[in-house]
């Protein structure tokens, strides 16, 4: 006996997406086998109109078909899109992570740079000339100050491009699962309907 798995393929095989394809179109050959034999002009009407009306549901099935494509071809063109958004904004983030670094990079030198006019006003101190040295500490300061104004935003910016990545990184996770569980569902849709299907002509 075959497995409740092969049964559901070979139906999908011989009945397309499983609306009933193939009982339409064996119910209309039937129909115009009995047409073609009917013996009085009402038992030929009569079957003229149930051909017309298996054609009908032949004809809407084909068309809510085409429907379904056609969504699913706008569904694809609209996913290609997000990806490459997704893409757009990861290349963005990495080139202003690689500034963020450069911004590091100045702001250590900068750093550095304090560190040697620290020393320097060490040396300015031992001079006689107390009062030009103290002009020359106090610019120092504003100077050292500015500088770690300038370090505390490098690092706010490094802190934000981070979190921004992460949750770039976040939605791109959530969207992929997003797309299996769509996949997932329509696949179980898919089968329930062709077993239900399956179990109403037995």
């Amino acid at each position: 006996p075959s497995s409740p798995d092969e049964v559901i393929r070979k139906r999908l095989l011989i009945d397309g997406d499983g609306a009933g394809d193939d009982r339409r179109i064996n119910l209309l050959v039937k129909s115009f086998i009995k047409w073609c034999n009917s013996g009085s002009q009402e038992e030929g009407y009569s079957q003229y109109q149930r051909m017309l009306s298996t054609l009908s549901q032949c004809e809407f099935s084909m068309g809510k078909t085409l429907l379904v494509y056609d969504m699913n071809l706008r569904e694809m063109e609209n996913y290609e899109k997000i990806y490459k958004d997704i893409e757009n904004s990861i290349a963005a983030a990495h080139e202003k992570i690689s500034e963020c670094k450069k911004q590091i990079l100045q702001a250590k030198r900068i750093r550095k740079n304090r560190q040697e006019y620290d020393a320097l006003a060490k040396v300015i101190q031992h001079h006689p000339d107390r009062h030009e040295t103290l002009k020359q500490l106090e610019a120092l300061g504003k100077e050292l100050q500015h500088l770690s104004h300038i370090k505390e935003n490098v690092e706010d910016k490094l802190e934000l491009r981070r979190k921004q990545f992460h949750v770039l990184l976040s939605t791109i996770h959530e969207l992929q699962q997003t797309l299996e569980n769509d996949e997932k569902l329509s696949e179980a849709e898919e089968s329930q309907e062709t077993q239900m299907e399956t179990e109403t002509k037995q």
